[in-house]
């Protein structure tokens, strides 16, 4: 039996009160985010190449540096397209043997799906995701300023989950 002063929990007992994690900004806070946030942290580093360059060399600069796509630009710095590891890997089943000789320009996805700095990291999200492809360049007045992966978006919303738990584990014993 219950001790005579206690009383169990009544509708309205907390009325008005709402912890963080029950906030829509909280909730929601990330859907604000955007590419500009996250280039902030991954910098802005791109790797080019030009569309008369071979196969061999882009496969060795993605070997050397670790990547999976370099977008193609002119001498200029201006986009032209890009180029990933699964475009390549692609043609060298159509034409075993005979890939590593080509021109970038003949591999290259021209039609580029970009981002501005200000979009938001949903939407690029959801974009890449769509389009099934996981490398994005960022244009900011149509000049190229970065790329960010479809990683870089799920590394850096794990960064932000990370926090807010920190955040709302600190307020809980604090």
């Amino acid at each position: 039996m219950a001790p005579s002063s206690y009383r169990p929990p009544t509708r309205g007992d907390k009325a008005g009160a709402s912890t963080y994690s029950q906030s829509t900004d909280s909730n929601l806070s990330h859907t604000q985010t955007t590419v500009s946030k996250l280039l902030e942290g991954k910098g802005d580093a791109v790797f080019s190449v030009r569309p008369n360059e071979t196969i061999h060399s882009v496969v060795n600069t993605l070997k050397e540096r670790r990547i999976g796509a370099v977008v193609v630009t002119d001498q200029n710095g201006t986009l032209q397209g890009i180029l990933s590891e699964r475009d390549i890997v692609r043609r060298m089943a159509d034409t075993p043997g005979q890939t590593l000789p080509q021109s970038v320009e003949d591999l290259m996805t021209k039609d580029v799906l970009s981002c501005t700095p200000d979009d938001l990291l949903n939407d690029v999200l959801k974009t890449m995701t769509e389009g099934r492809f996981r490398h994005m360049p960022v244009l900011r007045d149509g000049n190229l300023c970065g790329v960010i992966t479809i990683g870089d978006v799920v590394h850096f919303r794990l960064k932000e989950l990370e926090y807010e738990a920190l955040r709302m584990k600190q307020m809980i014993v604090g």
